[in-house]
């Protein structure tokens, strides 16, 4: 073959951001020191739901694992749907969190994505399960079924759902829970609660949630620096080192590399046209295409319901006890709809949003906002076109690409017949 007639490989679309470099070094270390504590004995490990009190559990000194951040490799490696059969066979149904069954199968299967990315042959095997039902009770049944594989202790908080105003008797039921967890963790770990430590932690974890924020609020900028596709990507250290100083360090860098682009006038879509919203999961398994697929078309996702759920500006209060409780219960998951039209509102009117996406994930209900009407009176009154896809976290079997493109070019279509 002559080189004039060879096929010249497609430019990808998508903008390299450099400091996805240190951040995957950053992840490296962080899962080598989960491996090592697990394997040595030497420190203890918790699990720990992602939104739960893992200031508490660091300030004891616990390594501390995300099995949803597992979930999420699991989903973006594409190895979700052929491990979630083997959940299923032993009663889970299909129906649930797939980030749960997709994990139960990859520990029954006994494969894990971290295998190729760390060179772990396993999760690290914990020493106690710490859950917080703010984002749904699967987590409790998912902690539930590793307590009985494991023989190790569970405890957690249970958060109401669908509240309006956050009152003093929500915050001392909450402080009261956060509190009971103290006597397990001093009985697991054999040390005694330190009240100056759990504040340095806590300190350090707002640290993260302020330096988080700024990443995703300089996508205001036209054009933005930044899509929510690669904020999805760039989230793992506010999701599993918050309290470590060197998720602050990591956002400062890349941080540095964002405003850059701001001052230098490059967007990471070139030549944007559009902004959306994206509310919902990401479809984990479909990152790069999706991030395509709006790139192409000049349209970039500047914001999310999603990678916001790690902003946290409520652990800045005095008391670290009552600025957890706070800071796990003002999500935006844990609220009623009037607070999540407002919340979307303001997220429209600050990013200047020409659409927005709605994920409607099959499996993942408490994240799919478009159930009870919200899409149609946010439209009414705000005048904002919007699309919404079903498709799921993990479970490709459950997405359609091609359904969901032919949504995506309609609602695009759309707005620029509008403008």
């Amino acid at each position: 073959m002559s080189e004039e007639s060879k096929p010249t490989a497609k430019k990808s679309i998508i903008k390299k951001i450099h400091s996805t470099g240190p951040m995957r070094a950053l992840m490296a270390e962080y899962f080598k020191e989960l491996e090592v504590a697990a394997q040595t004995g030497e420190e203890k490990v918790a699990w720990c739901t992602s939104v739960g009190p893992a200031e508490l559990l660091r300030a004891f000194g616990f390594r501390v694992y995300f099995p949803e951040n597992h979930g999420a490799l699991l989903g973006s490696s594409r190895m979700a749907a052929d491990l979630i059969p083997a959940a299923n066979a032993v009663g889970y149904s299909p129906d649930i969190c797939s980030y749960l069954t997709s994990d139960v199968g990859s520990y029954l299967n006994r494969k894990t994505p971290l295998t190729r990315a760390f060179g772990m042959e396993t999760v690290p095997k914990p020493d106690i399960l710490v859950y917080n039902t703010n984002q749904c009770r699967d987590v409790q049944d998912w902690f539930s079924f590793y307590q009985r594989e494991f023989d190790v202790p569970l405890c957690g908080i249970d958060t109401m759902r669908n509240v309006g105003e956050i009152t003093r008797a929500h915050l001392d039921g909450l402080v009261a829970q956060h509190k009971a967890l103290v006597p397990t963790l001093e009985e697991v770990t054999g040390t005694r609660f330190d009240p100056d430590r759990l504040k340095e932690v806590v300190r350090s974890s707002y640290q993260c949630t302020l330096a988080w924020k700024k990443v995703l609020r300089i996508a205001e900028n036209v054009p933005s620096p930044i899509t929510f596709f690669d904020g999805t990507i760039h989230m793992g250290p506010a999701v599993v080192l918050r309290g470590d100083d060197r998720a602050v360090a990591y956002y400062e860098t890349l941080m540095a590399e964002l405003e850059q682009r701001v001052a230098e006038g490059v967007g990471a879509v070139d030549d944007e046209a559009l902004r959306f919203y994206w509310d919902g999961m990401p479809v984990w398994g479909k990152l790069r295409e999706n991030a395509e697929f709006f790139g192409e078309r000049r349209a970039c996702v500047v914001a999310s319901t999603y990678c916001n759920s790690w902003i946290f500006e409520d652990l800045g209060c005095d008391d670290p006890f009552e600025g957890m409780a706070r800071a796990y219960t003002e999500l935006f998951i844990v609220r009623n709809e009037p607070f999540k039209e407002r919340y979307i509102e303001d997220m429209v009117r600050d990013y200047g949003i020409s659409g927005i996406v709605y994920h409607d994930s099959k499996t993942c209900p408490n994240n799919a906002n478009n159930r009870y009407g919200l899409p149609k009176r946010l439209a009414d009154r705000l005048g904002i076109p919007y699309v919404m896809f079903q498709g799921d976290l993990n479970d490709l079997r459950l997405y359609s690409e091609e359904q969901t493109r032919t949504q995506f070019e309609a609602l695009i279509e759309q707005i620029t017949e509008q403008a």
